[in-house]
C-alpha cells in the first residue's frame, strides 16, 4: 500500500484507512469479537492508519481501537483522533444514548474547545487507548464553534504539534467551506474531509481543495458512499444518502453513474473509492468498517484498477464536473 507524507509533518498515510466509528456501536451493536476480527484483517491487510474519536460510541471505539493496537509495534501504525466532545458524567441517563451510538447513556458530550478542554480531552483518549501518544488530532465539528475552535484551540494543538507530543493538525467536518477557512487562516496541516469530495457531491472543488493546494495542505476523504448511495453496484430506492433517505432523482443519477462504471469495466463502490484520489492533495480515502467481511470487500474495491477513461466519460455527460481532474493520483 502506498504512503504519503502530510507536507511539514513526519506524519505518512496508506490510501486506504480504517474508521473506526462502527466500533462503538454506530447504529447497533458491534460485538466484541466482530471488532477485534475487523481490526485483524485490517492489520494483515496492510492498513495502518486508524481514525477514531471520544464521540464514537462514548469512548468504547478509543477503548476497542487501542486494545488491538498496543500489541502491535508503536512504529507501524498511524492513528488520529478526535477533540471538541468532552465525556463527562451524565446526570440524567437514560439508558442508551442519543447520538446515533448504542451504547449506555453513562456519559454525555460536552462541547468544549478552549485549551483546557483540548488538553483534558487529549489526555483522557490516551487513558482510554493506552497509548503513549496520538500521531493526528482533529478538532471535531467546530461548525458552531469557529472562533474559539480558531483562536484556541488550534494554537493549542499547534504547540502540542510545535512541542513533538502530537505529529499533525486539522479539523474534521461535514462541510468544506469551513475546513478552507481552517487551512488558510490556522496552523491546521490536513482536514478531514466528509461527504463533500464524492462521485454525487463536489462542492470541495469550491473551497477546501483549492485552499490545500495553494497552502500545501493535505486532505483525508471520508464519507466517499454518501451514507450508501454509492456503496452498491446498482443503487435503489430506500438508500441512504447524508444519513437521510436518498431522493429519487439522487437515486437516478447515481444509477446513471453505476451504468458508465459498467461500461468501463468497474463498479460504481469501486469507482467511489478511487475518485477521491483523483485529486493531488487528497492523500488518503478512509472508510468505516464493522466486520471482517467489510474489511476484505473495502481492500478488494480499493485495489480494482479504475480506469482514467471513466472520469472522462463522466465528466463528458455532466455527471460529474468539468472541472474535476483528469487521473487517478495512486
Amino acid at each position: 500500500m502506498q504512503h504519503r507524507r502530510i507536507p511539514g509533518t513526519s506524519v505518512t498515510l496508506g490510501e486506504l484507512g480504517f474508521g473506526a466509528s462502527p466500533l462503538g456501536n454506530l447504529y447497533r451493536v458491534t460485538q466484541a469479537d466482530e471488532a477485534a476480527a475487523a481490526l485483524d484483517a485490517a492489520w494483515e491487510a496492510g492498513i495502518r492508519y486508524f481514525d477514531t474519536a471520544p464521540h464514537y460510541g462514548l469512548g468504547l471505539s478509543e477503548r476497542r481501537l487501542g486494545a488491538f493496537l498496543r500489541h502491535r509495534p508503536r512504529h507501524e501504525y498511524t492513528v488520529s483522533s478526535k477533540v471538541g466532545r468532552l465525556l463527562v458524567p451524565n446526570e440524567q441517563p437514560r439508558g442508551v444514548d442519543s447520538e446515533g451510538f448504542v451504547v449506555r447513556d453513562d456519559l454525555r458530550r460536552e462541547w468544549d474547545f478552549s485549551r483546557d478542554g483540548i488538553l483534558r480531552s487529549i489526555e483522557a483518549t490516551l487513558t482510554r487507548t493506552g497509548l503513549d501518544r496520538l500521531d493526528i488530532v482533529y478538532l471535531h465539528d467546530p461548525d458552531d464553534h469557529w472562533q474559539q475552535a480558531a483562536d484556541e484551540a488550534m494554537p493549542t494543538l499547534a504547540d502540542l504539534r510545535d512541542q513533538g507530543v502530537v505529529g499533525a493538525i486539522g479539523t474534521g467536518m461535514n462541510q468544506s467551506a469551513m475546513l478552507a477557512r481552517f487551512l488558510r487562516e490556522t496552523a491546521a496541516d490536513v482536514v478531514m474531509l466528509a461527504g463533500r469530495y464524492t462521485l454525487l457531491d463536489q462542492t470541495g472543488l469550491d473551497d477546501v481543495l483549492p485552499a490545500a493546494e495553494e497552502h500545501g495542505k493535505s486532505v483525508v476523504a471520508v464519507g466517499v458512499f454518501n451514507s450508501g448511495l454509492l456503496s452498491r453496484d446498482r443503487p435503489a430506492e430506500g438508500m441512504k444518502y447524508d444519513y437521510q433517505d436518498a431522493p429519487t432523482a439522487l437515486v437516478t443519477w447515481a444509477q446513471r453513474i453505476a451504468e458508465v462504471c459498467k461500461a468501463h469495466g468497474t463498479t460504481l463502490p469501486a469507482a467511489a473509492i478511487a475518485f477521491p484520489h483523483t485529486h493531488p492533495h487528497i492523500i488518503n480515502v478512509t472508510l468505516g468498517m464493522r466486520n471482517r467481511d467489510q474489511v476484505l470487500r473495502n481492500v478488494e474495491l480499493s485495489g480494482r484498477r479504475v480506469p482514467g477513461e471513466l472520469w472522462d466519460e463522466l465528466r463528458a455527460r455532466g455527471l460529474v464536473r468539468a472541472d474535476v481532474p483528469t487521473e487517478t493520483v495512486h
